[in-house]
């Protein structure tokens, strides 16, 4: 009997790229879940296990930020599902109607904020959205509106949701082609089979193409939730590390950045930091569980 051939060709053509996936996450992952078991001690590394996570979910003064951050990031991550994600399938949906004309053009308008830098589009929406350099006022007023301005970014009540829906603005494009490429991969003969039993227009996309995206939709959805839960860098653009106003848009990216690195009067500390990001990998990693044993599961036996 032949004995198998080892193909040592593959494990050479992977090697690097598990080198450098090792190096940059799987290292600084583990390394910072080490970090959470530790605390210091009269400037000595002392071991304490879990002691950290017991203060960051119960001792007053700790818990109140995280869950406050949570809450927030919770809210952040409904925002995108329930704005970003409809608008994405219904652009998807109308721009691959074949007899739209200049689709291709619709398509890049809508996706260029995804190239654009945190940076530029926080520091953009902040001078939109001022009263007092802003053109947002001079807009609202050109159409008789101006009664309904309000500083969005600088009221508690509105904070928030004011950067998820400029959040929405610039990463809608992603579900938007996500969406497109599979409605694109639906057979022309699945269409056709409705036409003749009556179904088209938006019944066609209801009855028939919603149905065999739905596992697009699902990945988007997943993605969303990893994407929102690993939030920082517009909510630092735009309000800066202490997520003002009084801390109306601390998300867990920010309130670990603070308490890991440290902010004026506030000293970092990097176990306790550690022990945020933790919480924040624990969050996702049961999120995505929840989606890959139970919902996609469910939507694999749905197509069955």
């Amino acid at each position: 009997m032949q004995r198998a051939r080892i193909r040592w060709h593959i494990a050479v053509f992977l090697a690097p790229a598990v080198l450098v996936y090792t190096t940059v996450m799987i290292f600084p992952l583990f390394n910072t879940l080490r970090l959470a078991l530790y605390s210091k001690v009269d400037q000595e590394r002392v071991y304490v296990g879990l002691e950290n996570f017991r203060t960051l979910f119960f001792d007053p003064i700790w818990s109140e930020q995280f869950w406050n951050a949570l809450g927030n990031n919770f809210w952040f991550f409904v925002v995108h599902m329930l704005v970003q994600n409809p608008i994405g399938v219904a652009l998807a949906a109308i721009l691959s109607h074949p007899r739209l004309r200049f689709a291709a053009l619709y398509r890049s308008a809508i996706f260029i904020p995804t190239i654009l830098s945190f940076v530029i589009v926080g520091f953009a929406w902040k001078l939109i959205l001022s009263p007092i350099w802003g053109i947002a006022p001079s807009m609202l007023d050109f159409v008789g509106l101006k009664s309904l301005f309000v500083p969005w970014l600088g009221k508690e009540e509105y904070a928030l949701t004011t950067l998820a829906l400029i959040s929405v603005w610039q990463f809608v494009g992603i579900p938007m082609m996500l969406i497109y490429a599979a409605l694109l991969t639906i057979p022309e003969e699945i269409l056709e089979a409705g036409e003749v039993d009556g179904i088209t227009g938006f019944s066609a996309f209801w009855k028939i193409k919603l149905p065999l995206i739905l596992p697009s939709i699902g990945i988007i959805s997943i993605l969303t939730f990893v994407g929102n839960f690993n939030a920082f860098d517009l909510i630092y653009a735009a309000q800066g590390a202490l997520a003002g106003p009084d801390y109306s848009t601390d998300i867990l990216g920010t309130f670990m950045y603070r308490t890991f690195f440290g902010f004026q009067l506030q000293l970092g500390d990097p176990h306790m930091g550690s022990a945020i990001a933790g919480g924040m990998f624990a969050i996702i990693l049961i999120g995505v569980c929840i989606y890959l044993f139970g919902i996609q599961t469910r939507m694999r036996r749905y197509q069955m």
